[in-house]
């Protein structure tokens, strides 16, 4: 899968980013390498779910895929 990343630079200095394809996905880092790093994560953490809060039966399947 590949996403589109949009990155600014900070006013305040270093860097920030935002996936418009998940709405909410952003980071930032102080320097560019630790911004990339970040990305990573972020995309991670949003595209991420909690199995506990959601009812599966005995008839259900769960399916981890790779896009």
């Amino acid at each position: 899968m590949k996403l589109k990343v949009i990155i600014h630079e900070a006013e305040e200095g270093g860097y920030w980013a935002e996936v418009p394809s998940i709405p909410g996905c952003a980071t930032q880092g102080e320097t560019f390498d630790e911004l990339l790093r970040n990305i990573y994560e972020a995309v991670e953490g949003c595209l991420s779910i909690d199995m506990k809060d959601i009812t599966i039966t005995e008839k259900d399947k769960v399916l981890e895929i790779a896009v």
